[in-house]
């Protein structure tokens, strides 16, 4: 009923029968290690050399510095640009300023065009005529006030303008006393107006005003009036 016994055999060495590795784990160690020389392959000819520690504290230094300097640099691109703003500000106001100013030196030669017109001839003519003129001295300086006109050409002129004085000394002699000649450039009309040390001791009684060119060679005009 129980069957045959089957016979039991005796192993004196004690074996184990051997586990094979499933195949499947086979192939997964080989990819896996495979992988992994891959990627040290790759690191260690394609990629650049992994940092050190202290190589990668440097790198860190060394961009924090060049983050300091950029923020630097974009604060004075900033107040750079506030005071360009303000230097173009400034130009257009000057630019404004200048034109209005211009207006009214124009409109104030035309006044002085009209006023020009109105004073009456230099009775000695000449190229530049000697509409009017007033001169004061006191406490040793002349004080001079002269309208020139030009006919003709508009073009700015180079002249020089002199004063004569005639009167006396401090002893009573008669004498005149030529002053230095004062460079001008001369347009179509002319105002000057200033005034001049006398010479020490000298009472001018007459101005003789005369107008030559830049060199003095060439009288351009002249007229003799008193001094107050």
């Amino acid at each position: 009923m129980l069957g045959r016994p089957k016979p039991v055999v005796f192993d004196p060495y004690g074996r184990r029968r051997s586990r094979r590795i499933p195949p499947w784990l086979a192939w997964l160690l080989a990819g896996a290690a495979l992988g992994v020389g891959g990627v040290l392959y790759v690191q260690s000819e394609h990629l650049p050399p992994r940092l050190t520690a202290s190589q990668s504290q440097a790198l860190r230094s060394d961009y924090e510095t060049a983050e300091a300097e950029r923020q630097r640099l974009s604060a004075e691109l900033a107040d750079t640009t506030q005071r360009l703003q303000k230097a173009e500000a400034e130009r257009q106001k000057l630019a404004l300023d200048l034109s209005a100013a211009q207006d009214t030196v124009a409109r104030q030669r035309e006044d002085l065009l009209a006023l020009a017109d109105a004073l009456p001839p230099d009775p000695r003519g000449g190229m530049v005529a000697v509409r009017a003129a007033r001169f004061t001295a006191s406490q040793g300086r002349l004080t001079y006030d002269v309208v020139l006109t030009r006919d003709g050409n508009p073009r700015p002129m180079n002249a020089a303008v002199q004063f004569v004085l005639a009167g006396v000394d401090d002893k009573g002699l008669e004498g005149r006393r030529s002053l230095e000649a004062v460079p001008v450039t001369l347009n179509r009309v002319e105002s000057l107006r200033g005034h001049v040390a006398l010479p020490e001791g000298f009472t001018a009684r007459q101005a003789t005003v005369r107008i030559t060119d830049r060199s003095g060679a060439q009288l351009l005009g002249t007229r003799v009036m008193n001094v107050r």
